[in-house]
């Protein structure tokens, strides 16, 4: 009800609420006295012929049940908000109560993030219950994009593979976590036309190694040096500076198909690393970014596995 400056609505609320229990409890017992004599000849509601449907009033159980509701109801929007403005006896609000629940939480598991805080990443990653926290932490919030086995999708990142559009040192993955990224691959369909895409395609998929067809290939050099070396580099080895992705090391976001690729070229893409920082607070993004490390960092793994 914040929404509204006036009062109006508020009211309009609250009398609507009132008037649809008020109308149920007055249709509830008009139509519990009224008293139907049961006619089979007065009904055309009849099944497998000698079924028929007749008139009767509620039990009295089910009618008190229905009347015991109500009262629940009423009850209810005196103690808790629910009409219109009106806050409730007891002045309860979902956000009090989550806030509530989040102080209780950081009292508790407060001291063990601050601990974890307080270690370098490499070392966190090692840890057997940092990485436990941390993969409970992963599982909650990152699994909707990059699965629950970390190797993501088309259009989300492997994260166990190593290959890092931004880097992979350990204070820049958290720092994408805390502050998210904005990947944008623009559109050059229009500046290079059907053709000389198709000749770009074929030169980018030469550079890692794939099937390709050479003429278009040698055509396409010339057209990447133009539009293409001041992101991926002259070599196509990407820029992690901008988060441009390698092309010569066989990893693909979208796949590695020449109908993919042109696709990719015609119409750009656009990726997007939501920012946890607001959402989980620094030192449980510390022991994320240490569990994250950890899955494309086997000497982590080791590590842990030696531990006693």
């Amino acid at each position: 009800m914040s929404d509204f400056t006036g009062s109006f609505w508020s009211v309009f609320i609250a009398a609507v609420t009132l008037a649809s229990i008020a109308a149920c409890l007055w249709l509830l017992f008009s139509m519990s006295r009224k008293r139907v004599v049961n006619d089979p000849a007065q009904t055309d509601h009849v099944w497998d012929e000698d079924l028929v449907e007749n008139n009767n009033p509620l039990p009295l159980w089910w009618v008190w049940l229905f009347v015991v509701t109500i009262v629940f109801s009423l009850g209810y929007l005196c103690i808790y908000p629910g009409l219109g403005s009106w806050s409730g006896a007891t002045k309860w609000s979902s956000a009090d109560e989550h806030a509530a629940e989040m102080r209780e939480a950081e009292s508790r598991y407060g001291p063990r993030f601050a601990k974890f805080a307080a270690t370098d990443l490499k070392d966190l990653a090692a840890d057997p219950e940092a990485r436990a926290i941390g993969q409970k932490l992963f599982l909650n919030y990152c699994t909707q994009c990059h699965a629950s086995d970390a190797r993501g999708g088309k259009g989300f990142p492997n994260l166990t593979d190593g290959d890092w559009l931004y880097g992979g040192d350990p204070q820049v993955i958290k720092t994408t976590i805390l502050d998210g990224r904005n990947g944008v691959m623009p559109a050059l369909g229009a500046a290079l036309g059907p053709e000389g895409t198709r000749d770009v395609a074929n030169f980018v998929r030469s550079l890692s190694g794939l099937p390709h067809d050479a003429p278009r290939a040698t055509r396409g050099r010339a057209i990447f040096a133009t539009y293409c070396v001041a992101c991926h580099g002259a070599e196509g080895k990407g820029n992690t500076a901008m988060g441009a992705p390698n092309l010569t090391d066989q990893v693909w976001l979208y796949g590695s198909s020449e109908a993919t690729i042109v696709e990719t070229l015609t119409k750009g893409r656009s990726s997007m690393m939501p920012a946890h920082r607001d959402l989980l607070g620094e030192s449980r993004v510390h022991v994320l970014a240490a569990y994250v490390y950890g899955l494309s960092h086997p000497d982590a793994k080791r590590k842990v596995a030696a531990t006693p």
